[in-house]
C-alpha cells in the first residue's frame, strides 16, 4: 500500500472506531432520558433504578467515546494537513462549534448531573439530562455539516489556493448534511433500542431477580428500535436523491454508466481515476440494506411477543435472539458509513480536492509507523469500553454506583435547590 492509502486505512479505522461510541452515545442518552423523564412525574421507583442502571452503562461509553475522539483530532492534523489548509476555513467553522458544544456544554452539564445525584432538585437534575441529549444531538448535527460540506461543497469561494466561507446558511441548509443527519440519527436510536432491549434480554433470560425493571427496559427498547427503523431508512432514501453522479454509478455498476461518468470527470478535471471502487460501494450498501431488514423483522416480531407478559419474562429463545442482535446495528451503521464515504473517492473534497492532494508531506515508513500506533491505541480503547460495559451490564442494577446516596460526613450538606 502507498501512502495515501495507509492515510486512508488509518483514517478509516479510527472514524470507523470513533463512529460507534457514537451511535451509542445518542441512543442511550435518548433512553435514559425518556426513563428520567417517566420517573420524575411518576416517583416510581423502578424508573428510578432504571434511569440509574442505563445511565451507568452511558456514562462509561461516553468518556471513552470523548478519548476516542480526541486522538481523532490528533490523527487529523498529522495526516490530512492538506485539507485543513485548503478547505479548513469552511468546514472548520462547524467543527469548531461542534466542539464547544460537545468539550464545554455538553461534558460540563453531564458532569452536573453524574454529581448532582441526591443534591439537586429533581426537576433541576431532568432538566440537566437533556440539555446533555440535546448537545448530543447538536453536536452530531455539526460533525454531519462539515462533513456535508466535503460531500456536496456549497457556500464557498476560491481565494487563492484556498477555499473562503461565503455563506454560512447554505453551508447549515446543505441537503447532503441534514439528511445524512437524520439517517444517522435514526441509526442512532436502533443501536441504543437493541442494546436496551439485549442487556435486558440477558437478564431475563437468566431469570434475574430484578424481572420487572427489565422487563419494563426491553419493552422501551422494542419500542424505540422500531420506529426508529423507518426514521432510517426514509432518511436513507431521500439520500439516494443527493448521491454524487460517481457513487449513484458505483451503486448501479453498470459499465456504460461508469464509463460515462469517467468521460465526464475527464472532461472536467484532466486525466485520472475518478471512479470509486464499485465491489466496496456495492457490497457496503447491500449489507447494509440487509442488515435493516433483519432489524425490521426482529424489532417487528419482538413487538408483538412483548405485549405478553409471560412470554416477555420466559420465551428464552427470544431473549438469546434478543442478545446476539446487539452487535446488528453496530456493524450496519458501519456499512452505511463506508457506503458513503468510498463513495465519493477519489475526492476528499467532491470535485474540489483530491484524496492525495489532502495528505500531509510524511512518509510511508511513518505512516506506517503512525497506522501503527493509532490503531493499537483503539484496539485498547475498544477493548476496554467492550470490558466496562459487559461487566456493568451483566452486574445488573445491584452494583450501580451512579446516583447512590452520598454518605453522611461531619461536613454540612449540600443543599438542594
Amino acid at each position: 500500500m502507498d501512502t495515501v492509502d495507509l492515510a486512508r486505512l488509518q483514517f478509516a479505522l479510527t472514524a470507523g472506531a470513533h463512529f460507534l461510541f457514537v451511535a451509542l452515545t445518542l441512543g442511550l442518552a435518548t433512553l435514559v432520558a425518556a426513563v428520567q423523564t417517566w420517573a420524575t412525574f411518576s416517583g416510581n421507583p423502578v424508573h428510578l433504578r432504571m434511569t440509574r442502571f442505563w445511565g451507568q452503562l452511558y456514562i462509561i461509553n461516553y468518556a471513552m467515546g470523548i478519548v476516542t475522539g480526541l486522538v481523532m483530532e490528533f490523527q487529523l492534523g498529522l495526516s490530512w494537513s492538506g485539507l485543513t489548509e485548503y478547505a479548513g476555513n469552511v468546514f472548520g467553522a462547524s467543527l469548531a462549534i461542534e466542539t464547544l458544544v460537545a468539550f464545554f456544554v455538553e461534558s460540563t452539564f453531564l458532569g452536573l448531573w453524574i454529581f448532582g445525584w441526591n443534591r439537586l432538585n429533581r426537576w433541576a437534575h431532568l432538566a440537566l439530562i437533556w440539555v446533555v441529549t440535546l448537545t448530543a444531538y447538536a453536536s452530531a448535527f455539526w460533525i454531519m455539516i462539515s462533513n456535508g460540506f466535503l460531500q456536496n461543497p456549497v457556500g464557498y469561494a476560491l481565494d487563492g489556493d484556498t477555499l473562503r466561507l461565503t455563506d454560512f446558511g447554505a453551508l447549515v441548509a446543505n441537503p447532503a448534511a441534514l439528511v445524512a443527519f437524520g439517517h444517522v440519527l435514526g441509526g442512532a436510536m436502533i443501536v441504543g433500542g437493541f442494546f436496551m432491549a439485549g442487556v435486558s434480554a440477558y437478564h431475563l433470560r437468566r431469570r434475574t431477580a430484578e424481572h420487572d425493571l427489565f422487563r419494563k427496559s426491553l419493552r422501551i427498547g422494542v419500542g424505540l428500535a422500531l420506529p426508529a427503523t423507518f426514521v432510517t431508512v426514509t432518511f436513507g432514501g431521500l439520500g439516494f436523491a443527493t448521491l454524487q453522479p460517481s457513487k449513484a454509478a458505483a451503486w448501479s455498476g453498470g459499465a456504460e454508466r461508469l464509463a460515462a461518468v469517467q468521460a465526464e470527470m475527464t472532461a472536467a478535471y484532466g486525466p485520472g481515476d475518478y471512479l470509486p471502487p464499485a465491489g466496496w460501494v456495492q457490497t457496503a450498501g447491500i449489507t447494509m440494506m440487509i442488515l435493516w431488514v433483519v432489524m425490521t423483522v426482529v424489532a417487528g416480531l419482538s413487538l408483538l411477543l412483548m405485549l405478553f407478559r409471560p412470554v416477555v419474562r420466559r420465551f428464552r429463545a427470544w431473549h438469546w435472539l434478543l442478545t446476539l442482535m446487539i452487535p446488528v446495528p453496530f456493524v450496519t451503521m458501519l456499512a452505511g458509513w463506508t457506503f458513503r464515504e468510498l463513495g465519493r473517492q477519489p475526492w476528499v473534497v467532491y470535485g474540489l480536492l483530491r484524496t492525495s492532494e489532502a495528505m500531509s508531506p510524511v512518509t510511508a515508513g511513518q505512516m506506517r509507523l503512525s497506522l501503527t500506533a493509532f490503531v493499537s491505541v483503539f484496539a485498547v480503547l475498544i477493548g476496554v469500553n467492550y470490558w466496562l460495559l459487559a461487566r456493568a451490564a451483566r452486574r445488573g442494577p445491584g452494583a450501580v454506583a451512579l446516583g447512590d446516596s452520598p454518605v453522611e460526613t461531619a461536613a454540612p450538606a449540600v443543599p438542594a435547590f
